[in-house]
């Protein structure tokens, strides 16, 4: 074994070759809550979760539907700037909520290379976007869980409808951490199943108690609309006392008014920032 006289004698004489290569990249699921169109213009909008799925021009996976993601720039960002230089390409805005989710590290999760991605959830208003780019598009999210811990998630864009079937193992029971296992799907190409889900798992959980929720929030907004976006993520209705004691603390009353659209007028809220 050869001594060296110091780290830089050392490093000088380093070969990095001898060490097996591997590719890391950033995987997105960006979700927003918006309303569902009415054709009566006097009934309650309704809320749908969304996320954003692009479409593969290229091989492996050509035509199948895929997570916004892109390659690390190892001499250049980090994989949180990765994941932001991505959403800056996909959506055109900065400064958007942004969370580390897993690393999914399957040795076949990309028939290219050894490729280990590090996903990332992203939350937005949609009013806040102008556009997307060209294969890109937003699909509503239904989610049924089945009693056999299997989990059906429908994503429907209003041209294509995309069903896949995810199967929770629980891992760690101290931790309530969970396995996924895709047990069907035709579109959605890599291991996306596995991330769509475990963000969306995700983001309810922290619903119960964190505020972010209101990174799918516009500025001002109806107590009712603010419930039936807590009711779209946590996949469940909510008696309303126990929703008004839920954001008691997390809201202030404006002098704003919501008129028009066949309703009476409601007050509107906002976001009440806890420095």
């Amino acid at each position: 074994m050869t001594e060296y006289k110091s780290e830089e004698e050392f490093l000088k004489a380093y070969d990095s070759s001898i060490f097996e290569k591997l590719s890391m990249t950033a995987d997105i699921l960006l979700v927003s809550v918006s309303d569902q169109e009415q054709s009566n213009y006097r009934k309650t909008s309704t809320k749908k979760m969304s996320i954003l799925l692009c479409k593969r021009k290229d091989y492996p996976y050509k035509g199948k539907w895929c997570l916004p993601g892109g390659f690390l720039d190892v001499k250049k960002e980090t994989l949180e700037e990765c994941a932001r230089r991505v959403l800056k390409r996909e959506t055109n805005l900065e400064n958007i909520y942004l969370e580390q989710l897993y690393t999914f590290d399957d040795l076949t999760r990309d028939p290219r290379m050894r490729v280990v991605s590090t996903s990332y959830v992203a939350l937005v208003d949609k009013s806040r976007l102008m556009q997307t780019v060209e294969n890109a598009s937003w699909f509503d999210v239904t989610l049924i869980e089945e009693k056999n811990d299997q989990v059906s998630i429908t994503l429907d864009n209003g041209e294509e409808l995309i069903t896949f079937v995810v199967e929770k193992h629980l891992k760690e029971k101290t931790t309530d951490r969970y396995q996924f296992e895709i047990v069907e799907n035709e579109m959605i190409a890599f291991d996306h199943p596995k991330v769509i889900l475990a963000g969306l798992e995700r983001i309810r959980n922290k619903v119960n108690y964190t505020d972010i929720v209101f990174n799918m929030m516009p500025e001002y907004f109806t107590l009712g609309e603010l419930q039936q976006v807590y009711e779209v993520i946590l996949n469940k209705k909510l008696l309303d006392p126990a929703f008004r004691r839920i954001i008691a603390d997390k809201v202030e009353k404006t002098k704003k008014m919501r008129t028009g659209g066949g309703h009476r007028p409601s007050y509107l809220f906002k976001y009440k920032r806890h420095l």
